[in-house]
């Protein structure tokens, strides 16, 4: 990203509060998350999942391109009485967050490059977790563009050297034609 997105996000975060609930796609896929370790809330914004995360035992680091963002987090953070850490970084121009990770979290962000870096990241055993739109949503909602969807089926083909534990799409329980995913690194921790 560059300065522009990063301006962009910060005037975005600014001027429309973010959601404090986390997605109920993600919640609907909890039982296949891990409850302790370190996680990782990848363009995490306001925090909504990252703070769900610490709730349920994680030790969760939030990362994000916006400083408002991660101020909001912050602040809801300390609000719910949770520990997160925050680290303002732009994962598309600079280094990937160092792991192993025993989860990564992205919802409704998406680069396909990051699919090479993400096993080499996770710890044995570690879980990624994905819930991004389709092509398919652009049908009912005009955002996200297309630049930023997933080609209809293409997750599985995109995620390499991981055993998949959950894989569903369609038109999901957030009203997005999303395709959630979590899939498991070899070996334990």
């Amino acid at each position: 990203m560059s300065a522009t997105d990063r301006e962009k996000w910060n005037a975005k975060h600014a001027a429309e509060t973010p959601p404090r609930e986390p997605s109920a796609v993600l919640v609907g896929m909890s039982h296949w998350l891990p409850t302790s370790g370190r996680a990782l809330d990848l363009a995490g914004g306001g925090g909504r999942h990252a703070i769900w995360l610490a709730q349920r035992g994680l030790d969760v680091t939030l990362a994000d391109i916006s400083h408002v963002a991660l101020s909001i987090a912050r602040q809801r953070a300390a609000e719910a009485g949770v520990a997160l850490r925050t680290l303002e970084t732009d994962v598309e121009e600079g280094e990937f967050p160092a792991g192993p990770w025993d989860l990564i979290l992205t919802v409704c962000y998406f680069r396909r490059s990051l699919f090479d870096v993400f096993p080499t990241v996770l710890a044995p055993g570690g879980t990624l977790a994905i819930v991004q739109p389709t092509e398919s949503n652009l049908l009912k909602h005009p955002k996200p563009p297309r630049d930023y969807l997933l080609d209809d089926g293409e997750l599985p083909r995109l995620v390499k050297g991981l055993e998949v534990v959950y894989y569903e799409e369609g038109w999901l329980a957030d009203g997005r034609h999303d395709a959630a995913f979590v899939g498991r690194a070899s070996g334990r921790p």
